[in-house]
């Protein structure tokens, strides 16, 4: 089983509309509702892999009832998420079908009180007993203190499971200081936490930081990834037009299978970055498009120099 951490689950609703124009009205010609937020995307993606998946984190209220309506339909998927009583944040996406471009708007999420963080610290620490991997993923609700994941890491570390973080800002900057053994931030994520744009230098200094590897997300530039076997980067053969909400929890995915099946990293990386852009083609946040990943298995292009590791 791979556990997937959300402790700010969300409600996904992505609106399609034919042109996005500002101060106008619109007509929604598509409306999809789906469990949302980082971790969940991640485990979407691992249980269409094939992969059992057990996911944790935060509900609560109508958006949070909803959520988890969602997850019963979901096949490969079990629900540990703890209650709460603030209500479930929505995120909304709206896709403009002429020019490709989505929008995205992320409302808060619910303040979580100190019973309820202590409530998810024991669930999580039963949920890694039977666990092969974890995944600690996305932002902090407010009421979560800012080294929450570091925390989590060290309990992972403790009970020999392997963690993968993607978060971003101080939350990442204390978490890579416990010694995850991947963490895959975005290009500004990575640039806010080392100070750097160039993303070869700032994931060097990323993994001095703590982090056993660093797998760079860089946009339709693919992965780049620095580990203790080497240094490789994976892109898709051509730009993929489409709505990128989700391709870098597609990528997580990726990694995650990948490491629970001990893949050599090129495979885990070719895996990644075919699942992250299969996910642009895909009409709903956090799916990919079956045909596209099995096209691009074959044509992402992986690159190696083992010497910089």
């Amino acid at each position: 089983m791979i556990l997937t951490v959300t402790l700010n689950t969300a409600l996904d609703i992505t609106y399609h509309i034919r042109s996005l124009r500002p101060h106008g009205t619109h007509r929604v010609t598509d409306v999809a509702e789906r469990p949302g937020g980082k971790g969940l995307n991640v485990a979407r993606v691992l249980a269409a892999l094939g992969h059992e998946v057990t996911v944790t984190g935060f509900a609560g209220g109508g958006t949070g009832l909803s959520v988890q309506d969602g997850l019963t339909t979901a096949p490969g998927i079990t629900d540990a998420l703890v209650p709460i009583t603030g209500a479930t944040r929505r995120t909304i996406a709206v896709v403009d079908q002429q020019s490709g471009d989505t929008t995205q708007l992320n409302e808060p999420g619910p303040t979580i009180t100190p019973a309820e963080w202590s409530a998810f610290q024991e669930a999580y620490e039963d949920l890694l007993r039977p666990a092969a991997a974890v995944a600690l993923c996305g932002s902090l609700p407010p009421g979560v203190p800012v080294g929450a994941y570091a925390g989590l890491i060290r309990t992972a570390r403790a009970a020999n499971v392997p963690v993968l973080l993607d978060t971003g800002g101080e939350p990442l900057r204390r978490g890579i200081a416990a010694r995850p053994d991947v963490v895959k931030p975005n290009a500004d994520e990575l640039a806010e936490l080392t100070g750097s744009h160039e993303p070869l230098r700032a994931t060097q200094d990323a993994r001095r930081r703590g982090a056993r590897a660093v797998v760079a997300s860089l946009g339709a530039d693919g992965l780049l990834a620095l580990t203790p076997e080497g240094r490789w980067r994976a892109a898709p053969p051509e730009p993929i037009p489409g709505n990128p909400t989700g391709a870098g929890d597609a990528a997580v995915a990726g990694l995650l299978s990948g490491m629970v099946e001990q893949l050599t990293w090129p495979d885990r990386l070719t895996r990644a970055a075919a699942l992250s852009a299969a996910t642009v083609r895909a009409r709903t946040a956090g799916e990919f498009d079956p045909g596209a990943y099995q096209d691009l298995l074959r044509r992402v292009a992986v690159t190696t120099d083992a010497t910089a590791a």
